[in-house]
């Protein structure tokens, strides 16, 4: 019989999502906590953000701290060749501990509590019961292993950028969609269509799942792709991913705005930006807002009308 082992790397707070993939692609992972934190009347009020912890089944026999340290050593070699660096990704230092007769799939869901992701959205657990105010959005939400619950600060600035600057009656384009939640708060938010695009095949059933949830399965179509396949143009357009992606597909973001439209791209640590916005100033985007939480960046943009 197979037992659970906690998990933990050490990392820098924007390698979270990286970490993520690697616990889901590498092992037998049951779950990963991306942060740990406390809350008082919806609000965050502290964060333990550097540390993942995942939650993996390994025969007790086989286990290895020092095997699984490797598995990260290459990952993040891999990485580094891609362009990352030691300080972008942290230290990436392994420790584990066993745990007994605990259903770790489950387990994780006691570190998420409902969140005010904005000034009118609420995100709710599923398995959560919410009440909300008259003024209030809310979200119910199942992300599973898909990315996007909610209380990370680079979502929480795209459903900011939403409430802002999204018209009723957009068509909206959600870039690496993870759980749906951006296509989802675009429709609450009067949006009357949405396509929600990933290029991991794995989160799409799950962003369908939570579509179901809110009433809003009807107006979202949810593909297994990338920007550069996509056609059409739209009045919105939602890309969170991390900043090296965003300045290298920045044409092919560019190519499904409509004239005048707006983008929010996020996933961008604040050191990062220029990064991106060199890449915007390439393409002749005009920046219209740079917002920030934390260490996060959001930049909104908006395509002239001539373009």
């Amino acid at each position: 019989m197979k037992d659970y082992f906690e998990v933990s790397v050490k990392i820098n707070p924007c390698a979270i999502e990286l970490v993520t993939e690697i616990f889901f692609e590498r092992f037998e992972c049951e779950g990963v906590v991306q942060a740990e934190e406390k809350y008082k009347d919806l609000e965050l009020i502290e964060t333990t953000n550097n540390i993942a912890k995942g939650y993996i089944k390994y025969e007790e026999d086989d286990f290895s701290v020092a095997e699984i340290q490797k598995v990260f050593d290459h990952a993040k070699e891999e990485l580094k060749e891609e362009g990352f660096t030691d300080e972008e990704l942290g230290e990436w230092s392994v420790s584990a501990k066993k745990i007994i007769n605990q259903d770790w799939s489950k387990k994780w869901k006691e570190h998420w509590k409902p969140t005010k992701a904005s000034e009118h959205v609420v995100i709710c657990p599923s398995w959560e019961e919410c009440a909300k105010k008259d003024d209030e959005v809310l979200i119910t939400l199942d992300p599973g292993s898909a990315f996007g619950t909610g209380t990370h600060a680079t979502t929480q600035l795209c459903i900011q950028a939403i409430e802002k600057y999204l018209k009723k009656g957009d068509e909206v384009a959600d870039i690496g969609t993870g759980s749906g939640i951006l296509a989802i708060t675009a429709i609450k938010f009067g949006a009357t269509h949405a396509i929600a695009v990933d290029n991991d095949p794995s989160v799409i059933d799950v962003a369908k799942d939570n579509a179901q949830i809110n009433g809003v399965f009807n107006k979202i179509d949810f593909w297994h792709a990338t920007a550069d396949m996509l056609t059409q143009q739209y009045d919105f357009v939602c890309a969170n991913i991390l900043h090296n992606i965003l300045a290298e597909i920045m044409g092919d973001l560019k190519n499904i705005m409509k004239p005048l439209s707006y983008m929010v791209m996020s996933g961008i640590l604040d050191e990062k930006k220029q990064i991106v916005l060199d890449s915007v100033k390439e393409h002749d985007l005009k920046v219209v807002e740079i917002m920030q939480q934390d260490q996060w960046i959001a930049i909104v943009v908006q395509k002239s009308a001539a373009s």
